[in-house]
């Protein structure tokens, strides 16, 4: 097994030998519930491939809300592995893939011995908290069009830096929970998208066709 993720290509290859020595490649498929907050508490992983849907659920009456979605390069679970206390979020494997499970203590120590990986994963941590501010921030200040116009947009940006496209074979029940709605209103707002020619929409799949034009849409918004 080789470490080979494209956001540690600079931690060097007395670190990289470490993490394939330790580390186990572990699959996990779409009824699997590898990443539950007792495993955490052991173990980190770094993804190599797949989709996996980090969430909050209210038991109550059955609403989700996505935190994220995970893939190629993420890293799980960053809570656990900065205080050292279960992280009670709920996860659900999208997409079959790979990750490398290493046990967390060592992830700890390779943030303090090497600085590199250290800023690496400390960067990967604030990204995941502006992202958490703004989603609070869009639930509150946007109506569901205009989130739904920014996610579009963000998943472009992602899918131009990284090569991935997470909303791919998303239904729009996914997607709606991605930015606190519901199914039938993610349909109405893709056909009025797709009406107004900025998009194209098939089956768990959108295209964008008008990137002028969404983009107005986007900063008209913001």
């Amino acid at each position: 097994m080789q470490f080979h993720l494209e956001r540690f290509s600079k931690i060097g290859d007395s670190l990289r030998r470490e993490i394939e020595e330790v580390g186990k490649l572990v699959t996990f498929g779409k009824r699997d519930d590898p990443f539950g907050f007792d495993i955490t508490l052991e173990y980190f992983f770094f993804f190599f491939s797949g989709k996996l849907k980090v969430f909050e659920m209210n038991l109550s009456n059955g609403k989700e809300q996505t935190l994220y979605l995970l893939g190629r390069g993420d890293m799980f679970d960053t809570v656990t592995l900065l205080d050292d206390q279960p992280h009670e979020v709920m996860t659900e494997v999208l997409e079959p893939g790979e990750a490398l499970r290493v046990p967390i203590g060592k992830v700890r120590e390779w943030m303090y011995r090497y600085p590199v990986f250290g800023e690496i994963v400390l960067k990967y941590v604030a990204a995941q908290i502006r992202h958490v501010e703004e989603l609070a921030a869009d639930l509150t200040l946007l109506d569901t069009k205009e989130r739904l116009i920014k996610l579009i947009i963000q998943n472009l940006e992602r899918s131009e830096r990284t090569g991935q496209n997470l909303l791919e074979n998303l239904s729009h029940a996914e997607i709606a929970k991605l930015i606190g709605t519901v199914r039938h209103v993610v349909d109405r707002h893709i056909k009025q998208l797709k009406n107004e020619g900025v998009i194209e929409a098939g089956r768990r799949k959108i295209a964008l066709k008008d990137m002028e034009k969404l983009q107005e849409k986007l900063d008209n918004i913001l």
